[in-house]
C-alpha cells in the first residue's frame, strides 16, 4: 500500500531505533504502526523537521508523551476505523446475556432439554461512556432491538439533536447514569481523567443485575473492584475485549467466573482491519502532500 504514496517519496521501516538514525533528522512525516512505544519516542527526539505524526491505532496511550503533546507538530489516527465491528460485538455481548447464551451451550452439551425464561431487551437502557464514533457505532446498532441510549460525554451539548440518543449526560453525572441503565458500555479512550474512571463506588452504583462492556481500554476499570463485584453477584456480568494486562495471565480470576464473557482484545479484528487503517493513512498523505486539511486530527491535549 505504500507504493501508492507519491514516487519521490523516502520510505524507512523499522522496529529498532538504529533503523532510522539516518532518516529521522530530516523526516517529514512519521507512521506509528503499532510499534514499541519507547523507539516511536525515541525517533521522534531524534527529528528535525517533521511536519505530521500519525497513528494506525485509534488508542493513542502508545503514541501520546510529554514532547509529543507540546509540540506543535499536529496528531491524527485511526478514529472511526473499528467502530462498526465493535458496535457489532457489543450487540453479541447484550445478546449474550439477556439470552444467556453461556447456558444454551452448555445445556446442549450435556444434551439436557433445559427450558427457561430469558430476557427483553426491548425497552431496557444502554449507556454509552464515551459517546465517540464507536459509541456512534454502538448506538447505531444497538438501538434497533429497541434499547434506550445513554449517552455520556464530556461535552454533552455535541449530543444535541442526535436521533440515536435518548439521554444524554455530562461527566459529573456518571453515577446517574450508571443507576439507570441495564448494559453499560465503556467506549472511551485511555488519558488521566478516564483511568480507573470505574471502581467499587461506581460499580455499586450500577443495577445487581447489570452488565458491564469494555471496548475502550482495560486499566479503565480497577480490575481488583470488577472482579470483587463479579465475585460477589454484585452486578449481572461483564464482557470485557480489553484488560489491564494483555494477554491475561494463567490463572487470573477472569477465566473462571462463569458470570463474564471473555475476548482476547479483537473484538475489531475483522479480515482486512490492517489494510483499513492503512487506507486511511494513505489518503492523509496524499492530503498531506497537497496542504490539505488532514483527517482525524488528535486533541493532543485531551488525549484522543
Amino acid at each position: 500500500m505504500l507504493e501508492r504514496l507519491p514516487v519521490e517519496t523516502r520510505i524507512v521501516v523499522g522496529n529498532r531505533v538504529e533503523a532510522f538514525e539516518e532518516a529521522a533528522p530530516v523526516a517529514d512525516v512519521m507512521l506509528n504502526a503499532l510499534g514499541p512505544r519507547d523507539v516511536f519516542e525515541t525517533v521522534f527526539r531524534m527529528t528535525k523537521c517533521v511536519r505530521w505524526v500519525h497513528s494506525m491505532s485509534a488508542g493513542l496511550e502508545n503514541t501520546l508523551f510529554p514532547e509529543l503533546i507540546d509540540s506543535t507538530v499536529p496528531l491524527t489516527n485511526s478514529r472511526g476505523v473499528f467502530s462498526r465491528s465493535l458496535g457489532e460485538w457489543v450487540t453479541g455481548a447484550v445478546l449474550f446475556f439477556a439470552k444467556d447464551l453461556r447456558r444454551l451451550v452448555r445445556s446442549q452439551q450435556a444434551g439436557v432439554w433445559d427450558r427457561f425464561d430469558v430476557v427483553e431487551v426491548h425497552g431496557q437502557v444502554l449507556g454509552i461512556v464515551g459517546y465517540g464514533s464507536i459509541g456512534a457505532a454502538i448506538a447505531e446498532r444497538t438501538r434497533p432491538l429497541g434499547l434506550r441510549i445513554a449517552a455520556l460525554r464530556r461535552h454533552p451539548e455535541r449530543a444535541g439533536g442526535d436521533p440515536l440518543v435518548d439521554e444524554v449526560y455530562g461527566p459529573h453525572q456518571l453515577h446517574e447514569m450508571l443507576a439507570r441503565c441495564d448494559y453499560v458500555v465503556l467506549a472511551t479512550p485511555l488519558t488521566p481523567e478516564t483511568r480507573g474512571m470505574i471502581g467499587d463506588a461506581e460499580l455499586a452504583a450500577m443495577k445487581p443485575s447489570a452488565v458491564l462492556i469494555n471496548v475502550g481500554r482495560g486499566p479503565v476499570v480497577v480490575e481488583e473492584a470488577l472482579i470483587r463485584a463479579l465475585s460477589e453477584k454484585r452486578i449481572g456480568g461483564a464482557a470485557l475485549d480489553v484488560f489491564d494486562t494483555e494477554p491475561l495471565p494463567d490463572g487470573h480470576p477472569f477465566w473462571s467466573l462463569d458470570n463474564v464473557l471473555l475476548s482476547p482484545h479483537c473484538a475489531d479484528h475483522i479480515p482486512g482491519w490492517a489494510e483499513h487503517a492503512m487506507e486511511l493513512f494513505v489518503d492523509n498523505f496524499l492530503r498531506f502532500t497537497r496542504d490539505e486539511p488532514l483527517l482525524n486530527v488528535v486533541d493532543k491535549k485531551a488525549g484522543y
